[in-house]
């Protein structure tokens, strides 16, 4: 089968729609697929097939945390996409690369899969100033009706998607598919003991203090204001623990003299930009993971921390609930005095508990590799073909029995 994956951004991005995309790749490959991946990238004054990803040029946004947008409508770009004959178009976002894959699915009539990452509603002061907000909101929301309308198929990370699609006055089913991760990538068994000592020494901490960290994007989406105010409300400096912020992002500075000004200098630490590659280290190296951020679809960032065993201290989210299960991999708290008990209760935990609550954490996220990302994905592309057929009155082009395998590890032929 070949399915073609459109996403404004790719590795070696730092994100988690380019993470997603990148292990959905790997894993329909490992099934024996054939992927072409669409995406931007600044810097080109040309389009550039290598590897099966086609790059295409592209604007970069600085004031958009650096994010690059192509042109969306190309008669080169779409000579690449016809060239490479897709049975299934995949769009996961829904500028002009997205835009490409839309237009390329009507005029190549292969089925339109869309999943949406990003809650826009969360994201529209990068854009737009307060006064044309609603504006904004209300155009992004009319946009997104038509494109989910026009896919056979629509999934979502979360049940926040869905919520979100309803509120734009979609009524399809909507597929929740979890986020993926790099399970071996992010595996706590890969780094010493003498490593991650050496780590934590790097950073000043001490052998006795509780190491917590949160990664990501430093917008104003990510509400990590709301964890330093929640820090200092709860955190004493003799407490014995130490915040890690792994990230960057136009927030940055003002973050840090929010820092300052709650007097958390010697309780938070900003470690930056971290390749993503290198997060790993850093999370083998801390105790526990923690975020306040409402406005996460199914946050890779936190799934990376549990692949490393890190248990998850998460702000309450009603929409994200299910992510999180009390004593197995983690804690929802509402308010700062309930973040510093849970605090406290793990680390009353003895060794050989706080080893059997890392190895739980992990294993509750085993079931979100690649591979298990592409199956699922395979078995909506199917639901999709059927979709297509009834919608447009015709067979699809594998013939009214299409059906192929999951398991498969050879292309087949076309037809």
């Amino acid at each position: 089968m070949k399915i073609a994956l459109f996403s404004e951004t790719y590795v070696p991005a730092v994100n988690g729609v380019a993470t997603h995309v990148d292990l959905l790749k790997k894993g329909l490959q490992k099934l024996g697929h054939e992927v072409l991946v669409v995406c931007a990238q600044s810097g080109l004054c040309k389009h550039i097939l290598e590897d099966g990803v086609l790059y295409c040029p592209a604007a970069q946004f600085k004031k958009i945390y650096n994010s690059v947008v192509a042109v969306p409508i190309s008669p080169i770009r779409y000579k690449y996409i016809k060239n490479f004959n897709p049975d299934i178009i995949h769009i996961h976002t829904e500028f002009g690369i997205g835009y490409s894959g839309f237009s390329a699915s009507q005029f190549l009539k292969v089925p339109l899969i869309y999943t949406m990452h990003t809650m826009y509603d969360n994201y529209i002061y990068y854009v737009a100033p307060k006064k044309f907000s609603n504006i904004v909101k209300r155009t992004a929301h009319v946009y997104a009706k038509i494109l989910a309308q026009k896919a056979a198929c629509v999934t979502g990370p979360s049940k926040k998607v869905e919520e979100f699609f309803r509120n734009c006055g979609v009524n399809k089913p909507i597929y929740i598919v979890p986020n993926p991760v790099e399970l071996d990538v992010f595996n706590y068994a890969n780094f010493s003991e003498l490593e991650n000592s050496n780590l934590r020494k790097k950073l000043n901490i001490k052998p006795n203090e509780l190491l917590i960290c949160f990664c990501g994007r430093l917008g104003r989406e990510k509400s990590v204001d709301v964890l330093l105010k929640l820090w200092s409300e709860a955190i004493s400096a003799d407490d014995g623990y130490k915040l890690l912020i792994l990230g960057d992002g136009p927030c940055m500075n003002d973050l840090k003299a929010y820092c300052t000004k709650l007097n958390l200098q010697n309780k938070v630490i900003f470690a930056g930009e971290i390749p993503h590659k290198a997060v790993a280290p850093y999370y083998a190296a801390c105790d526990a993971y923690v975020t306040t951020s409402l406005s996460d679809t199914n946050s890779i960032s936190m799934l990376e921390a549990m692949a490393s065993g890190l248990p998850v201290f998460h702000l309450f989210d009603e929409l994200n609930k299910n992510q999180i299960e009390n004593g197995v991999n983690g804690y929802f708290f509402k308010n700062s005095s309930e973040m510093k008990q849970l605090f406290e209760n793990y680390r009353a935990l003895n060794q050989s508990s706080r080893i059997a609550f890392k190895e739980r954490v992990r294993s509750s996220v085993l079931k979100f590799g690649d591979l298990a990302l592409a199956s699922k994905l395979l078995k909506i592309y199917e639901k999709a073909f059927e979709v297509n057929r009834t919608e447009s009155g015709v067979e699809n082009r594998f013939g009214s029995k299409f059906h192929f395998n999951l398991k498969r590890t050879r292309k087949r032929s076309r037809v």
